[in-house]
């Protein structure tokens, strides 16, 4: 397997640096059920490129799509190029596989120093200080998310509040099994759903701890852009307060690292707009909603026999953490 993969990515990158390619040090970083990541080097005329494939996985037969709402590659590197074009704390971008080189839809950008793993950025010494920046940092990096150009985005999907809802109801039907607790809290979301905002921005649709990289400085890069969409900006405020990416540090809804209030008040600092707490708690709730139904919809996949997988039979059994969420949210509400 890594020497195909080594090989297709010796010619993608040949034809990129426009010189002959060794490709070097390449293995499969842990983690994504959906896409995978290769960490690579690439040496070229002389110098060393240390690079990141992103790649969809092979499938058995077509049975897993993953997730409808997901982002192609092809698409997913058009917003992560206008991200980075326009400020945004991102990986560079660098260039598309071809269908010629057998890896799939997939592409190549520069490898960005830190570590994604959350126990390592709550618990370990060396990230002390950077606990203390992070919550307010994600709340800059967001809204410089929330001002890239439009028009220099791929054409994306504009979900706002209501269509969110009705996706969500939609796929709860398809599980076609009684789950009181989500149909609860969808009701709650339904009845008050804000109003659509004066425009939508670009919005990450999966910022989260765990989705981003950080040293002992703090956050160096956004990763995994696939469910990049238009739509209300406060929904990754909202989506960065569920409490499952806390990772137990249940007292710092900001990812684990600080307040609402210091992320909200970040977030308006760097331009991003003031932030109406109803609306952040609406999207807060919804959030946990949406983790909870991707719960059970993963364990379906492995259920189901699409695709047999451990790590998603594990996920599925979150979904009951969740509903506990939820239905302290909802008291609280």
């Amino acid at each position: 397997m890594n020497e195909t993969v080594a090989a297709a990515l010796a010619a993608a990158c040949g034809r990129h640096f426009r010189a002959a390619t060794a490709i070097e040090n390449l293995h499969r970083e842990s983690g994504g059920a959906s896409r995978q990541t290769w960490s690579f080097d690439a040496m070229a005329a002389g110098r060393r490129h240390e690079l990141i494939l992103r790649r969809d996985p092979p499938t058995a037969g077509g049975k897993d799509r993953g997730s409808a709402t997901a982002l192609d590659r092809s698409t997913e590197f058009g917003v992560l190029r206008a991200a980075f074009n326009g400020g945004v704390r991102a990986p560079e971008p660098l260039f598309e596989l071809m269908a010629d080189d057998g890896l799939g839809d997939a592409f190549v950008m520069r490898r960005v120093g830190g570590t994604a793993i959350a126990r390592k950025l709550l618990r370990d010494a060396p990230y002390a200080d950077a606990r203390t920046k992070i919550a307010g940092q994600l709340g800059e990096i967001v809204a410089r998310i929330h001002k890239v150009d439009l028009a220099q985005l791929p054409p994306l999907a504009h979900r706002e509040a209501a269509d969110q809802v009705a996706s969500l109801r939609a796929t709860l039907d398809l599980l076609d099994q009684p789950q009181p607790v989500f149909e609860l809290a969808l009701s709650w979301l339904d009845r008050r759903k804000p109003a659509p905002g004066a425009k939508p921005v670009l919005v990450h649709g999966d910022y989260r701890t765990g989705n981003y990289l950080a040293d002992e400085t703090g956050v160096t890069a956004i990763l995994d852009w696939e469910g990049a969409h238009l739509g209300d900006p406060i929904e990754d405020l909202g989506w960065l307060c569920v409490k499952s990416w806390r990772f137990g540090a249940i007292d710092h809804p900001a990812g684990g690292f600080g307040s609402r209030e210091q992320l909200w008040q970040a977030y308006q600092r760097a331009g991003g707009g003031t932030v109406d707490p109803a609306r952040a708690h609406w999207w807060e709730v919804f959030g946990t909603v949406r983790w909870g139904v991707i719960c059970l919809t993963q364990a379906w996949r492995h259920l189901s026999g699409a695709v047999k997988s451990m790590e998603l039979a594990s996920i599925g059994r979150r979904a009951v953490e969740t509903e506990v969420d939820l239905l302290q949210l909802l008291k609280g509400a």
